[in-house]
This record gives structure tokens, C-alpha cells and sequence, in this order.
């Protein structure tokens, strides 16, 4: 395996799986967040929301953090990548092109990162919402 290959491989698996996290993320937010609705449509005891809440709490904390490894792993690459395109045309420079094209907000990560901060929020507001009414508040 060459220097061009190492690289390449080392980028491409890591995007697949940060985007293959992002994907498992959402569908279990959607199931977790489906036990919230049932939850309080159906007059589950207090507690229970408490659990789910806490439950969308943990797993956006640690999908947080999978994904921050997984920019981390995937930046190692991209000065490697940069160097290597120094030997094509202008317009073939994929790396160098994309570092300056794009604002904060246009980007993966601003995508992800706001869904994971949303179900954060989210789980923190059933967890006060069981708490409430659970020591009969609401």
C-alpha cells in the first residue's frame, strides 16, 4: 500500500462511519423519542419519562462525543491529502477547494451537531418534565 492509498482508505473509512454513526443516531433518536410521545400519551407513571429522558440525554452525549473522535480521526488525514493534490490540476484539488468554499454553518458537522444538541435539549426537558411530575409540581 503507497502513501496515496494509506490516506485515502484512512478518510474514506472514517466518513463512512461518522456518517453510518449519524445514520444509527437518528434512528435510534426516533424510536427513543417515539417512547416519549406513547409515554405521555398513555399516562405512564412519571418515572418512566424520567428514564426515557435521561436515555435521549446519554445517547446524544455519547454520540457527541463518537462523533467528535470521528472529525478528529478524519482530520489527521486531510493535510496528507492536501499535499498529494499539489500534483494535480487546479480544479482536481478537492481538499484544497473545499477548506475556504463553505460558511460556519454549511457543513456536516453544524447538521449533526445541531440534531445531537436538539435531542439533548430534549431529553434535559422530558427529564424535568418526569421530575415535575413526579414530585406532583404539574
Amino acid at each position: 500500500m503507497n502513501e496515496q492509498q494509506y490516506l485515502c482508505e484512512h478518510y474514506r473509512f472514517n466518513a463512512e462511519q461518522r456518517l453510518k454513526g449519524f445514520n444509527f443516531f437518528v434512528v435510534l433518536s426516533m424510536f427513543a423519542d417515539g417512547g416519549v410521545f406513547t409515554a405521555v400519551e398513555k399516562g405512564f407513571h412519571p418515572f418512566i419519562l424520567f428514564l426515557v429522558g435521561g436515555f435521549v440525554v446519554i445517547v446524544s452525549a455519547v454520540f457527541w462525543l463518537v462523533d467528535t473522535r470521528s472529525r478528529q480521526l478524519l482530520s489527521l488525514s486531510v493535510p496528507g491529502l492536501k499535499a498529494l493534490e499539489q500534483g494535480f490540476s487546479a480544479p482536481a484539488r478537492l481538499f484544497t477547494l473545499d477548506s475556504g468554499s463553505h460558511g460556519r454553518i454549511v457543513r456536516y458537522t453544524f447538521a449533526i451537531r445541531a440534531l445531537i444538541l436538539g435531542q439533548f435539549l430534549f431529553g434535559t426537558g422530558v427529564v424535568v418534565y418526569g421530575l415535575l411530575r413526579l414530585l406532583g409540581l404539574t
